[in-house]
Parts: C-alpha cells; structure tokens; sequence
C-alpha cells in the first residue's frame, strides 16, 4: 500500500496536481460535495423526506445568522418547513446520480458505435455518422425534452413517478453520445492501420475480440477527459429538465428542482430557498469543469 502510495505521489499525474492550487481548490469542494451528496442521511442535520418531522410552522425560516432565523436551521426552510441545507444534500444526490448515470451511458452507447464506425467503415460508418450529424443540429437540451416527453406519453401515468429518474437518464445520456462516438471513431481509424492490429488479423483474431482487447485500451484517453467534463454537462442538463418541471418528481427534488421551487418565492423576500441550492450546483458544476480541463492538460503529452 505504501508502495502504491509512493509511485502515485511520483506520478506525472499527481506532481502537475501539486502545481495547480485551482485544481486543488477544485477536488477539495469536488470532495465535499461529493461527500455530502452520499453520507447525506448520516450528516444531514434532518430528514426533509420525513413528512412527520415536518411543521408547516418553522416554513419560510430565513437563515441561522439572521435576527429572525433559528439555529437548528443553519440556511433557513422552504415553504413546507423543510431545512435547506438538508435539502440541498438529498437533491445533489439525485443530481450527481443521475448525472454519473447518464455518462455512463453515453460513454458505454458513444464508445461502441464508434468502435464499430471506425473498424468496420463503410455503410455502418456512413449511417451512424449520419445519425449523428443529425443530432448534432439539434441542441443537447431539446434531444432530451423530446426522449422525456415519447416516454411520458409512452408509459401509463402511475409509473411516471416510479420511472422518471431511468428516463431521466436515458434523456441525457441519448442527448450525449455523439461527442464520444465521434472521437472513438477518428482514434479507431488511426489505430486500425497500426501493426499490432495487422498482426491481430494474421493470426486469426475476430474483429471484435481486436476491437475489444487492441483498439480500445488504445482510444480510451480522450474519452476519460470528455467523460469528465460531462458529468458537469449532465449535471446541468438534469438541472434544466428539473426547472423545467419534466425531470425529477417534486417526492424527489434535485437542485434543479429546488431552485424552480425556491423562485416562485423570490421576489417575495425568501431569497434563501432559491439562492442556496443555485450556489451548491455552481459550486459542484464548477468544481468538477475545472478538474476536467485540468485533466485534459494534464493528459497532453503536448503540454509536459
């Protein structure tokens, strides 16, 4: 363990995270936003989906350091009664869920259709190049509404509940894979003229144990850096949908969802209910983009 420890602080990785004290300031809030998004039900000073615990009394209790605030509601309540602070934790879970999910897919969607793109060519390419240059002329916003509003009209009206946050992420991740699909397939059609690729076929290797086993490992450097700028992305998008009012059920609010509800009650003076939840995902969308370009730097042979 302290040997791994040794090679990693030795790392060109970690030396050019030495270096940047904004991308170190970045992975701390990254971190702790992360951190308060999972231990949520253990750190949570209560539990905002407890209906019980709830007074409709302490509703609209402006923040802790106000003359008219209480203490045991640090960034004030909502106008069901319900902490803010708390809230805000419970909603970053949902929304980094969703947003980690819908990379995933994306990237997992993205990656094989640009395998295939590049290694077979042809009609496969033409066609799943076509398909995304269709997308692409849409904005990543409207791919999703249009997905999230097929499946409503699709599923029956008491599953909407029940399914939204899988719709959610197949919305986003649909909206997404382009960027991926595209730059696997321009790595692939370097990497399949390469030796190693040509040796592969002389000895018999199918074409998808090559495109698995040599080509991948090979294409998969751009794709991490990509992957981690749109988390953020994601992130964003699930905040729109919320706003919205198509993305999340209010039984389940993320940050979008909180700052949609904390506006209706803007301009009437509760400012913190909508202002609070608006910092955090600034902070965690900002946070996670500056990790992502420093990771993308750091990743140039280029720029070493």
């Amino acid at each position: 363990m302290k040997a791994a420890l040794e090679r990693f602080w030795d790392h060109d990785l970690a030396y050019s995270l030495r270096r940047s004290p904004v991308t170190l300031v970045a992975l701390l809030l990254t971190l702790v936003c992360i951190g308060g998004a999972v231990f949520a039900p253990w750190l949570a000073p209560h539990d905002p989906f407890d209906l019980a615990s709830l007074d409709l009394n302490d509703a609209f209790s402006p923040p802790a350091w106000t003359g008219s605030g209480a203490a045991k509601y640090p960034l004030g309540t909502d106008d069901q009664g319900r902490d803010v602070l708390s809230t805000i934790m419970y909603g970053a879970r949902i929304s980094l869920g969703v947003g980690v999910a819908a990379v995933a897919f994306a990237l997992v969607l993205g990656v094989s259709l640009g395998l295939l793109s590049g290694y077979i060519g042809g009609r496969v390419d033409a066609f799943i190049m076509r398909v995304a240059d269709i997308q692409l002329s849409f904005p990543a916003i409207l791919i999703a509404l249009l997905i999230d509003g097929v499946a409503r009209v699709a599923l029956p009206n008491e599953q909407h509940g029940n399914l939204a946050v899988p719709v959610l992420v197949l919305a986003i991740g649909v909206s997404g894979w382009v960027q991926y699909a595209r730059t696997v397939r321009g790595s692939t059609l370097v990497e399949k003229s390469k030796e190693y690729v040509q040796a592969a076929r002389v000895v018999g290797r199918s074409p998808l144990a090559i495109m698995l086993a040599h080509v991948l490992p090979n294409v998969t450097g751009p794709v991490l850096v990509i992957g981690t700028i749109h988390i953020a992305t994601a992130i964003i998008t699930e905040a729109t949908l919320s706003f919205l009012g198509v993305g999340v059920p209010p039984t389940q609010p993320s940050l979008g969802t909180l700052i949609r509800i904390g506006n209706d009650f803007l301009f009437s003076g509760e400012w913190w209910i909508t202002v609070f939840p608006g910092a955090a995902l600034i902070t965690l969308v900002l946070s996670v983009n500056l990790l992502g370009d420093w990771l993308r730097d750091a990743l140039n042979p280029k720029l070493r």
